[in-house]
């Protein structure tokens, strides 16, 4: 029987078609592939080109190479090899080498071509990748670079192309620089408060919070600096005129050391920074705030910013999340837990990142378990509307988070919550009435914007004529 064998390859310019001379004695010797894979003269004999398709336009190509990165068969493709591959006969076997197993997959399904892509087709294929300029009459290395380079760049925007507005990734970077700041920031605080203690010890026992404390210092300094005359300024920070009272009294009468000014520069520097810390800290709250009512507005609204921005940090992105199942979404953040139990045989942990939600701490304890599957139950349809909804709100997740009050009083009471279907039609039904008023609302703002650009037109026209 005679076999042939014929290589795919795919280039940023076209598609290519190779024939493989002696196929059964090649294939039988690897190792002299590998040696005359960089010996274009020796290369030359076990290859010969047999059909070459250009792309038309680079947008053929990018729907090719995305088309063929996924391993589904390119029309334009099919085309090729439907026209260029030898037909099979009763005494010929085609075997069509190609670089992607998946892609040879979706071949074979669709044209019953025989299909090879380990071994030696892999060195045949990296010969060819090697010597295309020299195997192409007319191609040079430099038009080749211009190709894969123009190709690659229009493959990757497309890949990471994105709404701006959904943007998990800021999201998972900014609360991960939240825990990292609260971390950091206690940690100064209980510096500044050793250091500072020193010379004015009494201060820590009025004034406990590292915030107030770090301003507070930052506006004292020198403990015997302190006056009447600074007694209003004090109380603007502490915004308490008993404290700013006591820290007086405490400053004239304390058992602290004297602290010389070099020290107590240093001392009011590393303060100033943990205070511009701290302020930056909030802004930064402020922004994961608004940067999850954008992007998961549902989960903001059930379970808060700050835990459901933890949640998408887990899981990788928000789609990974949607992906998700609800078991999966209650023990999400246990996982080192979870393996113990199931390594030890023990009792599995009811709940994740999902136990700072106020549901579960306000839940009993015998029912928090139920109510933290209710709660990762709504958390999942909650991730899956943000995730793949076009028209993002945060009607559902307020629904749900009332059906979370609601099953906690039935856990409590025993008085039974509203149906599930009814609850999700009606906030269907609300989100619809939201989006009809959004709607709306574009295109009057659209007709005022084409008004003002007529109006600023006649006025450049008349002007132009007055002036002729």
């Amino acid at each position: 029987m005679d076999a042939k064998l014929t290589v795919l390859y795919e280039h940023a310019t076209g598609f290519t078609l190779f024939k493989v001379k002696e196929f059964e004695e090649i294939g039988s010797e690897l190792s002299e592939v590998e040696k005359s894979v960089r010996d274009l003269q020796r290369f030359t004999k076990i290859i010969e080109l047999l059909a070459f398709a250009p792309f038309k336009t680079s947008v053929d190509a990018l729907e090719s190479i995305n088309s063929i990165s996924e391993g589904v068969l390119p029309e334009s493709l099919q085309i090729f090899l439907e026209t260029n591959v030898p037909k099979v006969g009763k005494m010929s076997k085609v075997t069509l080498g190609v670089a992607d197993g998946k892609l040879g997959a979706s071949i074979n399904e669709k044209l019953g071509l025989k299909i090879q892509h380990t071994g030696f087709v892999l060195e045949i294929l990296r010969g060819i990748r090697y010597h295309f300029p020299s195997l192409m009459k007319g191609f040079t290395p430099k038009l080749e670079g211009i190709a894969q380079l123009g190709l690659g760049h229009s493959y990757s925007r497309a890949k990471v192309k994105f709404n701006v507005n959904k943007v998990d990734n800021m999201i998972i970077h900014s609360v991960s620089l939240l825990d990292q700041l609260d971390k950091d920031l206690n940690t100064y605080s209980m510096r500044i408060r050793e250091w500072y203690s020193y010379h004015f010890p009494e201060l820590y026992k009025i004034v406990p919070e590292n915030y107030l404390y770090a301003k507070v210092v930052k506006y004292i300094g020198d403990r015997k600096q302190l006056t009447e005359e600074k007694i209003e300024g004090l109380e603007e920070i502490i915004m308490d005129a008993g404290k700013a009272a006591a820290i007086l009294s405490a400053a004239k009468s304390s058992m602290g050391m004297d602290i010389s000014p070099v020290d107590l520069t240093n001392v009011l520097m590393f303060t100033n920074r943990v205070v511009s810390l701290s302020e930056y800290r909030r802004s930064l709250s402020e922004y994961l705030k608004n940067k999850m009512g954008s992007v998961a507005p549902n989960m903001a609204a059930l379970i808060g910013e700050q835990v459901g921005a933890r949640l998408i940090s887990k899981a990788g992105s928000l789609t990974n999340l949607a992906k998700c199942p609800a078991s999966t979404v209650q023990i999400l953040g246990a996982e080192k837990a979870l393996f113990r139990a199931m390594k030890t045989k023990t009792s599995t942990p009811k709940y994740g990142l999902i136990y700072h939600s106020t549901f579960i701490g306000r839940a009993g304890r015998q029912f928090k378990g139920r109510a933290s599957r209710f709660l990762s139950n709504k958390l999942s349809i909650a991730s899956r509307i943000d995730a793949f909804s076009d028209n993002p709100c945060n009607i559902f997740g307020q629904k749900m988070k009332q059906q979370c009050e609601d099953r906690l009083k039935y856990f409590e009471t025993g008085e039974k919550p509203p149906k599930n279907v009814d609850v999700m039609h009606d906030a269907l039904q609300e989100s619809l009435v939201l989006q009809q008023q959004n709607e709306s609302l574009n295109t009057s703002v659209k007709r005022k914007k084409s008004k003002k650009e007529k109006k600023s037109k006649k006025i450049k026209v008349e002007e132009k004529e007055n002036g002729e």
